[in-house]
């Protein structure tokens, strides 16, 4: 089977076609390095005008990549996500190699799949749009949104967001608080910034709370957003928030790479979570390594914000967030992001018989039974289990180098909350899983569940209402 791998300094591929193909690589073979470079010899002008020089390239090179990889298509569902307005997609997206059908691909050992090259593209790590740079890259509409609002300008001039708007969250996503239940959304179906927060906002936060808000909606310098010669942005900036990400308290699909990992090659692509529900949540961070909000709050501005890089943060003018009177403030507001209601899960977490279909119920015995799902994803606990785990994907495929990443397995994720799962797409720690069908897939080849269609549906549609 012909892979989408491009050159890189690790690998020596060659041409197959329109594609490039290269042999497995070791990790003996990667590069050893920890550090980024600190002095930068060119300057910006040199360093804007070789990275808009090759965006084009990048640009083409990874739309190939998801056309290879999944089906793209608008194919709206009937369900609609929290606010209301933006479907849910439905249908498998990831493609199958030639002659495979997902009855036989699940029916076969991983063994048998490994040996055969079987393992889907699309089950496979997905690559930053220009990996050996990385980087924060948000979607068009939050970044027209801050120019509208707050005349900050988050496009970088290097690479642009990858994943077709209807594949993304809903934008502007609504806000639910943990302290107002009853007032249901209090997004006003507007984008929270530093411009708005305090209207929005009072008289229903508290000083604490508002104050939290505001750290957490201003900017500060990273990686990619600062006043640096080697920034990816035409001016020099004030940096980007946590809510340039987490847009009101949720996601909006950014993405950038893990900061955990070394070397380049060897990181994986990060897909922003949702922050609601993080009241419940233990552990946090991209290896989920910070065991409280206050850690990866305080964390993700020294650190993480500068590719887990200190000596490059020191240099890009980090934010030093004071412990007792700024993360803990940052924390507070943190927790207070809600699940969106789920009007047919009880208390305990369990589907109400008189709300359910019986596709949805037959979801809930599958997802408790034979797909085991209720193992990881505790109903009682928010739909998590507070630990990490292996699916052991070396089973399946040997690593290469795609598009300058080293596609590895995994090793131990945290288990995600399900809750409010059909307003979070994509799926899986890096994006790689298009929509809620592709992950019911997935986890059934690589946990070898055996499901059959009826139950993938059902356990699709039950997944819908949480």
């Amino acid at each position: 089977m012909k892979k989408l791998i491009v050159l890189s300094t690790v690998a020596a591929p060659v041409m197959l076609g329109a594609v490039w193909a290269a042999e497995a690589v070791k990790p003996r073979d990667l590069p050893r390095q920890t550090y980024m470079p600190v002095v930068i010899e060119e300057d910006f002008q040199q360093i804007k005008q070789q990275d808009t020089a090759t965006k084009d390239k990048s640009m083409q090179r990874q739309r190939e990549l998801l056309e290879t990889r999944y089906d793209l298509a608008d194919r709206p569902s009937e369900a609609k996500m929290s606010g209301g307005g933006k479907a849910v997609q439905k249908g498998v997206r990831v493609k199958l190699p030639k002659g495979v059908t997902w009855e036989r691909l699940g029916k076969m050992t991983p063994e048998e799949i490994k040996k055969k090259d079987l393992f889907p593209m699309g089950f496979r790590p997905l690559p930053h749009t220009r990996h050996p740079h990385g980087g924060q890259v948000f979607p068009q509409d939050q970044i027209d949104e801050m120019k509208r609002v707050e005349q900050r300008d988050l496009q970088r001039f290097d690479v642009d967001f990858d994943l077709p708007d209807h594949l993304t969250p809903e934008f502007p996503p609504p806000i639910f608080l943990t302290t107002r239940p009853d007032l249901g959304d209090v997004s006003q179906g507007k984008i929270l910034s530093i411009m708005n927060y305090y209207e929005m906002m009072k008289g229903i936060l508290t000083p604490v709370q508002m104050e939290g808000l505001r750290l957490l909606l201003t900017p500060f310098p990273q990686q990619q957003f600062n006043q640096t010669e080697d920034r990816k942005v035409n001016e020099p900036s004030l940096g980007v928030t946590c809510l340039d990400c987490h847009t009101n308290g949720h996601t909006n699909a950014a993405f950038h790479l893990d900061p955990d990992t070394r070397p380049q090659e060897a990181r994986h692509r990060l897909d922003t979570v949702s922050l609601r529900g993080m009241h419940n949540q233990q552990i946090h961070g991209s290896k989920r390594s910070l065991r409280s909000i206050e850690d990866f709050t305080e964390f993700e501005q020294r650190t993480a914000y500068f590719d887990g890089d200190h000596v490059i943060a020191a240099k890009k003018g980090v934010n030093l967030p004071d412990r007792a009177s700024q993360v803990v403030m940052m924390a507070q507001m943190q927790n207070l992001f809600d699940f969106p209601p789920a009007p047919k899960l009880d208390a305990a977490g369990r589907l109400m018989r008189e709300e359910a279909t019986k596709e949805e119920l037959l979801g809930e015995e599958v997802f408790n039974g034979k797909g085991t799902c209720g193992q990881c994803h505790i109903p009682a606990m928010s739909f998590m289990d507070q630990q990490m785990h292996d699916f052991k994907l070396e089973r399946f495929y040997e690593p290469t180098i795609v598009s300058d990443q080293y596609a590895r397995p995994d090793g131990p994720i945290k288990t995600f909350t399900l809750r409010g799962i059909k307003d979070s797409p994509p799926y899986h720690h890096d994006g790689r899983l298009l929509t809620l069908e592709d992950t019911v897939e997935f986890f059934n080849v690589v946990l070898q569940l055996k499901l059959t269609e009826e139950e993938k549906k059902a356990l699709t549609a039950y997944m819908r209402c949480l």
